[in-house]
């Protein structure tokens, strides 16, 4: 179904006044449903004789109704057996009849394992198409976007290799380190300051220290700054308040510093940035950096940039006040959605509210369905149907189901989604959250089962002082920079002469990190975008106040259950109001790339 409204967006003009991307978008989502026919057929035919297909008797059918009927719907769990085999250098056909060029290592799953994608080389090709299409998009509402540079802050992280020779990396780092990338035609829409080199090294501070210098050498130039999420573009702000001296004294005296030791990167910065001293430039630095009023500190650095570039969709929205304080309020412009296993689609109106951020699906990236996202709903006494792209209705929610060239059949991605209108034949959804993901600062995702594991492993200290947890709660702390998690306990001390002591208590904080998942330990340890865990400490009685608190505001006395993690302003402020002491982590959890 078309919607009235989108013919007066800026993306309905005569073909003649739209660029050859803008008129792509036009064609496929006008033939919605014959483009995710194709894409099925193709999907299934390429891939007639894998192993996978070939367990559901499909024979080589195309038609989607025997798809359905055939191949079940699956997790990544479902998929673990066939992957690992994968991992430990199995290369028969078992998902794809393409080979399985790397492995993209994603958020983590429910044993606490990041997540190993298999992906073919053409899969780059899809992911660059996305990428080609922001910017035509943002340009029709912010013009002139070729007349200057974007301050993105991109980087790569550490990958290893599979005991079958695989590498398995972080999709953005395959995308970055891809010769598809890296020889990409220059674009004036997507001219950067930060070099290739500063992007590929691997070395976060030397990383994020030469691409903060190029931006400030380029100040003037700098029409949009942005990173891939909020939390990101917050750390690099952090980042500038720590590092401004020192950014400055290479500025005023033309040097680099001496921290900087990979060497294609310091020989690039030197030979073709850092050209000789700018005391004019160190001096502007040092005066709106020394001053602690850091409010829109981005304007007054940057002063032409037109919008912030980050996702500030699900999880990343509670970093938009922080945002809005460091640069007086600029729009942020949430492009694209994709996750490690497929990409989607693209923000049609780039200058919307946060609030109202919409992605429409591209229906050539995948085959998609969409499962009915109901918690009351009993899949056991009456399984539902999934819905295709095409027949998606305005205002439900789903959880995203896809069928990807690179093999994935009728896999739940895991993210719920609501329709909010139509562009022409192709729908627009908004990003509600991660299934079952409770607490997030980064990349990581922590949901209720695990932070119960954790907080189990962690009261196992305690026994000796006969001591327990009574209750508990939480709160994805993003005031500071990083976030980090805060636990609200309440504790039963048997004899408050043997309570325990507050070494212990801040090892319980380092035993619940240890307990999460590998990809929160990676956040905390190698990407340092979590900081260390806190709990604090509430007085007896706390969590009886909060449920009395409850049954004022309507909730049912027989149905109330302790919310295991809590945003609502007045919650947090009845928490706070009973805290009697707080601990921190000691140390950092163990991690090894391994």
């Amino acid at each position: 179904m078309a919607v009235d409204s989108q013919l007066s967006s800026p993306l309905a003009p005569p073909a003649s006044q739209m660029d050859a991307k803008l008129r792509f978008i036009e064609d496929i989502t006008k033939n919605t449903a014959s483009v995710q026919e194709r894409v099925l057929a193709e999907i299934l035919t390429r891939n007639a004789h894998t192993e996978y297909l070939n367990r559901f008797q499909l024979n080589g059918a195309t038609h989607r109704d025997t798809f359905k009927s055939k191949v079940p719907v699956v997790t990544y769990e479902d998929l673990q057996p066939d992957i690992e085999r994968v991992v430990n250098g199995d290369r028969s056909p078992i998902f794809s009849s393409h080979p399985i060029s790397e492995l993209l290592t994603s958020s983590g799953t429910s044993s606490g394992k990041s997540k190993l994608i298999p992906t073919i080389e053409e899969d780059m090709e899809r992911r660059l198409l996305i990428f080609s299409l922001q910017m035509p998009i943002v340009n029709l509402y912010v013009p002139g976007l070729d007349k200057g540079k974007g301050l993105y802050f991109l980087f790569v992280h550490a990958e290893t290799k599979t005991p079958g020779g695989l590498v398995a990396r972080p999709v953005l780092t395959s995308c970055y380190k891809s010769d598809l990338y890296k020889t990409r035609p220059y674009d004036p829409f997507n001219d950067y300051t930060s070099p290739m080199e500063a992007i590929l090294c691997a070395d976060s501070f030397q990383s994020m220290y030469t691409q903060m210098l190029c931006g400030l050498l380029m100040r003037r130039q700098v029409l949009r700054v942005g990173a891939i999420f909020a939390s990101t573009l917050l750390r690099v702000i952090r980042f500038l308040q720590l590092n401004w001296k020192q950014l400055s004294h290479d500025i005023s005296t033309g040097t680099l510093n001496p921290k900087i030791t990979d060497s294609s990167l310091r020989e690039c910065i030197i030979s073709k940035y850092l050209t000789g001293p700018n005391p004019e430039l160190a001096q502007f630095v040092s005066n709106e950096c020394s001053t602690e009023d850091w409010e829109g500190i981005v304007t007054r650095i940057w002063p032409n940039t037109k919008y912030l570039d980050v996702i500030v969709s699900g999880a990343m929205g509670q970093y938009i006040p922080m945002l809005e304080f460091y640069s007086r309020s600029l729009p942020m412009v949430s492009t694209a959605y994709a996750s490690s296993e497929c990409s989607f689609g693209v923000n049609l109106s780039p200058m919307c509210k946060p609030t109202e951020i919409a992605y429409t699906i591209l229906p050539n990236m995948a085959y998609f369905e969409f499962l009915p996202y109901d918690t009351s709903f009993s899949p056991i006494l009456s399984p539902p149907r999934l819905v295709d792209l095409a027949d998606v209705e305005i205002g439900k929610k789903y959880e995203l189901v896809i069928t990807t060239y690179a093999g994935l059949y009728r896999y739940r991605v895991g993210d719920v989604l609501q329709v909010t209108g139509f562009h022409n034949m192709a729908p627009q959804f908004r990003f509600v959250k991660r299934k079952n993901a409770m607490l997030c600062i980064d990349v990581d995702n922590t949901d209720e089962a695990e932070l119960q594991q954790a907080v189990e492993n962690a009261s196992v200290l305690l026994r000796r002082f006969e001591t327990s947890v009574v209750e508990y709660t939480s709160y994805a702390y993003t005031k500071t920079i990083p976030g980090h998690y805060v636990i609200y306990w309440e504790l039963h001390v048997k004899d408050a002469a043997n309570s325990p002591p507050e070494e212990i208590l801040n090892q319980c904080c380092l035993t619940i990190e240890e307990s999460l998942n590998s990809v929160y330990i990676q956040s905390r340890v190698s990407f340092n975008s979590v900081g260390p865990l806190e709990i604090r400490v509430v007085k007896n009685g706390t969590f009886e106040e909060l449920m009395d608190y409850a049954i004022s505001r309507g909730a049912s006395i027989n149905q109330y259950k302790t919310p295991r993690c809590v945003t609502f302003a007045p919650i947090l402020q009845l928490l706070d109001r009973r805290v009697i002491s707080v601990h921190f982590s000691p140390s950092k959890p163990h991690w090894t790339p391994e």
